[in-house]
């Protein structure tokens, strides 16, 4: 018998949290922050909703800060036990940790509210932090605990528990985290998996499609060359794990190949240049039928300057445009994306190009919904640029791909749990496997505990 609690994520994007327990045992999945409008959203100061001093172990499926976001946290509230994840992603997860503190910081000082946590606590928690390998399984008690790849950002995993049954044998649960897009040329995908009884899958985007591998290519390439007739700046709010990198790759690849004109790309955010070093570090964990050299580097991407420093980043204002700007964060919650927005909305020769999910009352959302003016360091800026979207960067699947998954393991599936996704599309990719597929599935709600 198993107890499975949902703490996060569960008919909302953010707050990855899942409590797994067999009577003797509990054991967590996850434990991220809660985000929107604001980086930290207010939900993350409130006592965790189990005594964090009774779990023997914590499982990371990948660095994102919405599912490790709150570790540090965990270790001051009094959690003892080992951490577990792949090797990029401890390697990415103390990246982000330490410089979300930062972030955190900031954002305590200007609402006036006790900091999360210091960057001493994420030195705590990555002294409890063990790497292992896909298909590691690693035992906790009467459970086990099984790695396999996700294909969302590197070293994303997906985790299988198994637990005693009831009467004889055991029950097989897997937790997706979030999945990867099967378009992504990076990495090598989704891996096979053995087939579980319950599922708990992200549904991201679970209610929409996004393009395929031409299509948001040949849109990509149609920004661009808009941007440049226009003599304006392509501003590109990207997350630094994935989003950054495989954009690189794409528009460099366009520069190789002449599709494009030739016109200065900056990255600027010293985090997703510190994650770039990584993904070169973890360089056998790429998809090397695409990327097929040994020799291939990030760092020499043609046309490609990183502003690692404050001063690169004020230098990128004197360069003329046409210019790429890719910055974080995101969703345009903070970093350095807000100073070139501020400088460059109002102009419309400029244009803005999400790629990305943008959650409810997140600046990015706001300007994508056709804002006419938002708010950015206390100043009111008119949005006059071009708006753009391309799904088919994200680092999620669509519908389609998430509904394919599901019924690759539909012979064995009791039920399946929709988590990771707004209300609308967790529960219509909820109604779609009942009524395609004939199996039990409903999308949790925060607090909710089941019996499996």
């Amino acid at each position: 018998m198993a107890k499975l609690s949902f703490f996060g994520a569960a008919q909302e994007v953010t707050g990855s949290c899942f409590l797994i327990e067999d009577g003797k045992t509990k054991v967590l999945i996850d434990c991220g922050l809660f985000q929107s409008p604001r980086f930290s959203n207010t939900k993350n100061t409130e006592p965790f909703p189990f005594d964090p001093k009774s779990i023997s172990a914590l499982f990371i499926t990948h660095a994102h800060i919405d599912h490790t976001g709150r570790i540090p946290k965990l270790i001051k509230s009094g959690f003892k036990g080992k951490i577990y994840s792949t090797f990029p992603t401890r390697d990415l997860a103390g990246l982000m940790l330490k410089d979300s503190v930062g972030v955190l910081a900031k954002e305590a000082e200007r609402e006036k509210e006790e900091v999360l946590y210091v960057e001493e606590d994420v030195d705590k928690a990555m002294a409890l932090w063990e790497s292992k390998n896909y298909k590691d399984t690693v035992r906790v008690g009467k459970m086990s605990f099984t790695f396999y790849d996700a294909g969302h950002v590197l070293g994303s995993a997906m985790i299988m528990v198994s637990c005693p049954a009831m009467t004889r044998g055991e029950i097989k649960i897997l937790f997706t985290g979030d999945l990867g897009n099967p378009t992504n040329p990076l990495l090598l995908g989704i891996s096979k998996v053995p087939s579980p009884d319950y599922l708990v899958t992200e549904s991201t985007y679970g209610d929409r499609e996004h393009e395929g591998v031409e299509e948001k290519k040949l849109k990509l390439e149609r920004v661009i060359e808009q941007s440049v007739v226009r003599g304006g700046v392509l501003m590109i709010p990207a997350f630094s794990l994935e989003r950054t990198q495989e954009l690189l790759w794409e528009i460099s690849d366009m520069l190789r190949n002449k599709q494009i004109p030739n016109m200065p790309i900056f990255l600027d955010s010293p985090l997703a240049i510190h994650a770039t070093e990584i993904y070169q570090k973890y360089y056998s964990y790429l998809n090397r039928a695409y990327i097929d050299k040994e020799s291939f580097s990030f760092f020499k991407l043609p046309m490609v300057h990183f502003s690692l420093t404050t001063e690169n980043s004020k230098e990128i204002n004197s360069a003329p445009s046409p210019k790429i700007i890719i910055a974080g964060s995101g969703m345009s919650t903070g970093g350095r994306i807000l100073h070139h927005e501020r400088r460059y909305l109002s102009d419309p020769k400029n244009t803005i190009l999400f790629i990305g999910y943008q959650a409810p009352g997140s600046l990015g959302r706001r300007i994508e919904d056709g804002a006419d003016v938002v708010k950015i360091f206390g100043e009111d800026v008119p949005v006059r640029c071009n708006k753009e979207v391309i799904y088919g960067y994200s680092s999620h699947p669509d519908e389609s791909a998430l509904f394919e998954f599901i019924n690759s393991h539909a012979d064995t599936l009791k039920k399946v749990y929709a988590i990771h996704g707004e209300p609308k599309a967790s529960l219509e990719l909820v109604q779609k496997v009942r009524d395609y597929l004939g199996i039990d599935a409903e999308a949790p709600k925060y607090g909710e505990s089941v019996i499996l």
